[in-house]
């Protein structure tokens, strides 16, 4: 009981000191992992807490399950926009590269440190993938505004490239024991990880999906624990099946990230919460595995393979991976440099010591100074090399926040807290004034600590905070009218219908959305498609085309004049056709 006791207190003492080492690393700009790590090595057994830690099937055990919902929370926190935008050199990096980095690596490492060529390669499959742990807390909280192309390929890549390091250095210590040979069984192995992991996680991800926007549970916090158990289910059954649960899990969490669900955000907040935990109880607990005297006796040979991995094989991976893809040199650089290292490695180098693999401490130190080396090293200068290669892109500003509405059911509609800004068209204007879609309401509006009621003649001031109810099919319209900035406001898509009123005239439509049209200002949407029309009858689901727009009868009144229409922008495309069947009036 009292050893329970004592576990509680330098476990909580340790949480405690892990989330102050973050607010130390944001003033210090070292990477969060390092200091999570040297905590742990604070407290072990040749540090001032003298914590005898040496059980590695528990380490790997915690590592494994810490990792899946790391992995999971990075998928929940990638946009569909950026796998679209860069899977295909993500990927190349995350086989090739891999593969390429494991090679280069291996080699010198076998020379270096006197190992056969085959266990050089074990040591080189082990560090040979990017961590996402820390690449996505690198990414995301140094401030550093990258071109989407190399962000998201980083991202993409950091998250996808374990499944590969894994069954390289499964591959080499099954070969060093001799329980396999190099041939078509590898190949199958490798080919079973893949595919099994990608259907798994895509499959349950949709489950997930699908379970979670139907089933009527009692209690708001239960949604987010079931998603966990989701994140669970897809890595464990993967993994029994003989595929890689890392890519399992990974892309779980991109399905359902990308999917509108109950209690979305609450679901997202509660597992970036679990991902911290993870990270913090992972990197203080290896930290507690390692012994700096051991790491000091292998420092000399370990900086040698250390530079060899981050100034030859990761360059030399991401030349030959990326080749095709049409990188300049600067962003072949700068990805080259952001090979970062962490938990995987360390994870990775258990295997052999539960394995009985022979060398294996000798994996496990030096694996773990370069882990520490690629932190310290490459983790700190991030921001600076980004701005030496000219990529530091002028930060975005920040979206409107998202409010989320708190139901047991699923519901077709957003609160949305916006910011106004002097550049925001809504700026000045009176509540009356504004041309808003269909089926968007000003909730209230918020200045200073006063809470308005917003009325007709209520105007509407830049720093006031407008809480608007939408569906989120008008949201890009929406964002044309409160939006603080061009960027913010962004473009309206193609193809896609908006709700309006067709009381909106065509100066109004110029003024809040941006749109012009070859007509008078004060004619009416409504009086336009009458008139283009002439004698001909109106019904709804009459589409008549206007410029560069398509705007189709929705709704109509009792006297026979339009109400609402549904306002689509034509593509070039469809402007052409229709131009040259003189559709186009």
């Amino acid at each position: 009981m009292f050893l329970i006791d004592e576990l509680i207190l330098v476990g909580s003492v340790l949480l405690l000191l892990g989330i102050i080492s973050n607010l130390i690393s944001s003033r210090l700009g070292v990477p969060v992992l390092v200091l999570f790590l040297f905590l742990g090595m604070l407290a072990g057994s040749e540090g001032i807490g003298g914590i005898e830690f040496s059980d590695y099937q528990l380490a790997h055990a915690v590592g494994t399950i810490a990792l899946a919902m790391i992995l999971f929370d990075g998928g929940l926190s990638t946009k569909s926009d950026a796998v679209v935008c860069a899977w295909k050199p993500a990927v190349s990096l995350a086989t090739v590269g891999v593969f390429i980095t494991a090679g280069v690596t291996g080699i010198a490492a076998s020379y270096i440190l006197g190992l056969t060529w085959l266990q050089g390669l074990l040591l080189g499959s082990i560090v040979g993938s990017t961590d996402a742990a820390a690449v996505f807390s690198i990414l995301r909280n140094s401030g550093v505004t990258l071109p989407q192309k190399i962000s998201s390929t980083l991202e993409v890549e950091s998250g996808s490239n374990d499944p590969m390091a894994i069954f390289l250095t499964i591959g080499c210590i099954e070969l060093i024991a001799q329980r396999m040979d190099f041939g078509p069984a590898l190949l199958l192995l490798f080919l079973v990880q893949m595919v099994v992991g990608l259907l798994v996680g895509v499959g349950v991800g949709a489950l997930a999906v699908w379970v979670v926007n139907r089933i009527q549970l009692g209690s708001a916090g239960l949604f987010p624990v079931l998603v966990s158990a989701f994140c669970l289910l897809s890595f464990g059954l993967s993994a029994n099946l003989g595929g890689s649960g890392f890519l399992a899990v990974y892309l779980s969490g991109l399905v359902l990230g990308n999917r509108r669900l109950i209690f979305q955000r609450g679901i997202r907040l509660y597992h970036d919460a679990i991902a911290w935990l993870a990270q913090i109880l992972m990197f203080v607990m290896l930290g507690l595995l390692s012994f700096p005297s051991r790491l000091w006796a292998v420092s000399g040979k370990a900086l040698l393979v250390a530079a060899v991995l981050i100034l030859v094989a990761r360059p030399l991976a991401c030349v030959c991976s990326l080749l095709p893809f049409r990188f300049d040199w600067r962003s072949l650089t700068f990805i080259s440099w952001v090979g970062l290292k962490g938990a995987v490695p360390i994870t990775l180098a258990t295997f052999p010591l539960m394995m009985g693999t022979p060398n294996a401490s000798l994996y496990f130190d030096t694996v773990f100074f370069i882990v520490v080396l690629s932190a310290l090293v490459q983790g700190s200068t991030l921001p600076f090399a980004a701005k030496l290669l000219g990529l530091q892109q002028p930060p975005e500003p920040e979206p409107p926040v998202t409010l989320e509405i708190s139901t047991l059911r699923h519901v077709d509609g957003d609160i949305v807290d916006f910011l106004i800004g002097e550049d925001s068209r809504a700026a000045g204007k009176q509540v009356k004034d504004l041309a808003l879609p269909e089926g968007v309401v000003i909730a209230l509006i918020v200045r200073e600590d006063q809470l308005i009621p917003p009325q007709g003649t209520t105007r509407i001031q830049s720093g006031d905070h407008a809480i608007l109810v939408l569906r989120p099919g008008t949201r890009p319209l929406v964002n044309q009218i409160f939006g603080r900035s061009p960027d913010q406001r962004g473009e309206i898509p193609e193809a896609f219908e908006f709700p309006l009123r067709a009381s909106i005239t065509v100066a109004e439509l110029h003024e809040f959305y941006g749109i012009w049209l070859d007509l008078p200002g004060d004619v009416s949407l409504a009086k336009a498609i009458r008139e283009i029309r002439g004698s001909a009858s109106l019904q709804e689901g009459t589409e008549v085309r206007v410029g560069p727009l398509s705007f189709t009868v929705r709704s109509l009144k009792s006297d026979g004049s339009v109400e609402m229409i549904g306002m689509t922008i034509l593509s070039d495309r469809e402007i052409r056709a229709a131009e040259r069947a003189h559709e186009i009036r």
